[in-house]
């Protein structure tokens, strides 16, 4: 009686839809196959989190969770499988059955770590910042907490006390042709030491995973935020869930602290708090068709790693102002250091040092040196305002406290690089050693042989406490293996071979005021590391566009309709193509790389590195100080191999004094770049565990 009755509530509710939506066949239960149970609040059954998982059951009957009939926990769908909320998993190693079937569930504490390895301590709470409870460290869990808020016709979001109110200047919006109230759910909690948020449209009923929330569209678009610093605090920010251009649509949004690189500059940990949250999200809601990642900067070094490393997680990544990974970013931050050192006591004009420096001008360097260099130090980015989380007193001090906390971005790879052991830094992967700065500004004739020997004998390097040096940087080599190894810098051959990508190109190269550390370049970056890694870059599509509101928002929401479209495309293909296959074979005519001239005028036309048609001349493309060294588009090397300099070679006549500058320049020769660099090696693959 119980099933039938709840099987008519089901229909009514419209939950074929989602079954079909999540590529269930209707008549699943009416086969005679064997029995099948399946996870689906998580990809990896062994990394389920928070004593509970949702499970679904191909045919009715028993199920039983090690040795205890949890049937109850089972509601009948409409292709009459079972899907349901398993709760009391012990944590460790639990066992479900289903007739003959079984899975093995592994259950981890809500408050990790899954596979993050040892987490840091100390670790500051900041729940109040949300308005959650006051918690204790290092933990930092706190109750969770609904609220609800409302679109108003000005557009603004405002809190709403009584969801079943309708105020006066209540907005709505349109969701398969009805007309819904704008009315959101805002759920905000702590899972991983983070604290979590998720929202989505409020149909005017509680969300259950089993029955279909009439104004969610069942995808998940997963937000990360910007920067890069050391940690050691929850964060009072994520990557923004009260977002309009989702949430009108339908799309469920949702994120957490540690998904913000300027909280938490670790890939890994926010792998693991995206699925964690992700899975929570799952057993809140219902199962996910799939799920968009979305965030600029940092944010986008997520989404390329996370897709990278730990696949499954997003299932296609939209990244804004992008960079491939974190050691790349850090490379124009060191080189534009030492460059900006040379550069103050030079007499190098200003465009010559724009030729060095690879990009359109020479500002972006300043703001890599301005923006990032204090990163790479000890105490050069630590929060030391009023109220700030992390108390002065907790601060590295050489002398006064040795064993502080150092606020440098490498602070949060320890579990993949650890630390030298005479300097107690995390070792560095920070290498300069033979590249030759200014090589295609010597070649176009911008500068002289004199000013090319010159610099490179006196550029130096920044060491790895971030201090600028006379000498060049020299890499760990125990590090140069690991990074390579782990995939800390992402070539991309991995999970992204087979990941829808739409590069949010926001031109930023002239902006200034440190925004301008966004270059062209790197979404090129990415691709050539595609192209060497898959034999094509197939799968990403880079699109262009000014800075100007109306511009940018134009294609923001082209990106996500294109994406939505592309992803629904891959999940309806039962072809016997592989993942990659998928994704090359089913990306809609409709898109391509290009550009927007206007909010209103998308031009389509094939990207290239150097640029060139109409989007090349709307947005030029430069480079940056390592490329304009002679490295590989790709970047792919950390340290470079070397070779004895040939004077012949430049194209230019050195003196026998520019001969000697660049003997002291290059002692142990030049970089060259056509052979693998030291210490070079491929990854060891996908979803690395540092618990083991």
């Amino acid at each position: 009686m119980r099933s039938n009755s709840l099987l008519s509530v089901l229909r009514a509710a419209g939950l074929a839809t989602l079954l079909v939506a999540v590529g269930l066949p209707a008549s699943a239960a009416m086969s005679s196959a064997p029995v099948a149970i399946s996870v689906v609040s998580n990809t990896k059954p062994e990394y389920v989190s928070g004593a509970d998982v949702l499970v679904r059951v191909s045919r009715a009957g028993k199920v039983r969770l090690n040795g205890t009939d949890v049937t109850a926990s089972f509601a009948v769908q409409p292709d009459k499988s079972l899907l349901g909320l398993v709760t009391g998993l012990r944590t460790g190693a639990n066992v479900l059955t289903a007739g003959d079937a079984s899975v093995r569930v592994t259950s981890h504490p809500l408050s990790g770590p899954v596979f993050a390895g040892p987490q840091q301590v100390p670790f500051y709470c900041e729940t109040t910042a949300f308005g959650l409870a006051p918690a204790s460290q290092p933990l930092c869990e706190a109750p969770t907490k609904v609220s609800y808020l409302y679109r108003t016709k000005a557009g603004a979001f405002l809190p709403l006390a009584d969801p079943a109110g309708r105020p006066v200047d209540l907005a709505t919006t349109t969701l398969d042709g009805r007309s819904v109230p704008y009315i959101v759910r805002l759920e905000t909690g702590t899972i991983d030491r983070a604290v979590y948020q998720f929202a989505a449209l409020y149909d005017g009923t509680e969300p259950s995973p089993v029955r279909s929330q009439q104004n969610w569209n069942r995808k998940l678009v997963y937000t990360f935020g910007g920067g890069c610093n050391a940690g050691y605090h929850q964060g009072s920010q994520t990557g923004n869930v009260v977002n309009d251009l989702f949430l009108s649509q339908g799309y469920a949004v949702a994120s957490s602290t540690l998904n913000v690189p300027e909280t938490n500059c670790s890939i890994v940990i926010s792998a693991e708090a995206a699925m964690m949250v992700k899975e929570h999200f799952t057993e809140t809601y219902g199962p996910v068709r799939y799920t968009i990642g979305w965030g600029g900067s940092g944010g986008s070094v997520n989404q390329h790693d996370i897709a990278d490393g730990y696949p499954g997680i997003l299932d296609g990544i939209i990244p804004g102002v992008s960079f491939p990974d974190m050691l790349t970013a850090f490379t124009s931050a060191a080189d534009c250091s030492a460059l900006n050192r040379y550069f103050a006591t030079s007499s190098l004009t200003e465009v010559q040092k724009t030729a060095i420096t690879g990009f359109v001008s020479s500002s972006p360097c300043t703001s890599w040196q301005a923006g990032f260099g204090p990163k790479m130090t000890p105490t050069g980015s630590c929060d030391r305002r009023p109220g700030a989380p992390i108390p002065p007193t907790a601060f590295w001090d050489p002398v006064l406290n040795p064993t502080g906390i150092r606020c440098m971005g490498s602070e949060q790879w320890v579990n993949q690089l650890g630390r030298d052991p005479e300097t107690g830094l995390v070792r560095s992967t920070r290498d300069n050693v033979g590249v030759q700065y200014g090589l295609q500004a010597l070649r176009s004739g911008v500068i002289s042989a004199a000013q090319f020997a010159d610099l490179n004998a006196k550029v130096g390097g920044v060491d790895e406490a971030g201090r600028l040096v006379d000498q060049r940087s020299v890499a760990d080599p125990v590090a140069l293996g690991i990074a390579y190894r782990d995939n800390l810098l992402a070539r991309g051959g991995l999970g992204l071979r087979s990941t829808p990508i739409i590069d949010q190109r926001t031109y930023a190269d002239r902006a200034g005021f440190g925004i301008d550390i966004h270059t062209t370049e790197q979404s090129f970056v990415t691709r050539d590391r595609l192209l060497k890694a898959n034999g094509t870059a197939a799968n990403q599509v880079i699109i262009m566009s000014s800075l100007d509101p109306a511009q940018a928002g134009a294609a923001a929401q082209y990106e996500l309709a294109a994406m939505d479209r592309w992803l629904a495309a891959i999940t309806a293909d039962t072809s016997q193509r592989s993942a990659q296959e998928k994704v090359i074979a089913n990306k809609p005519a409709v898109l391509s790389d290009g550009c927007y001239l206007s909010a209103t005028q998308r031009i389509q036309e094939k990207l290239v590195y150097p640029p060139a048609g109409k989007c090349g001349a709307a947005y030029p493309v430069a480079a940056n100080p390592r490329i304009a060294a002679g490295s590989d588009v790709g970047m792919s090397k950390l340290k470079c191999s070397l070779r004895a300099p040939n004077p012949r070679e430049y194209g230019v006549v050195f003196s026998p004094v520019d001969l000697a500058k660049l003997r002291q320049a290059f002692p142990s020769g030049v970089c060259d770049y056509s052979r693998p660099g030291v210490g070079q090696q491929p990854a060891s693959g996908t979803w690395i565990d540092y618990t083991q």
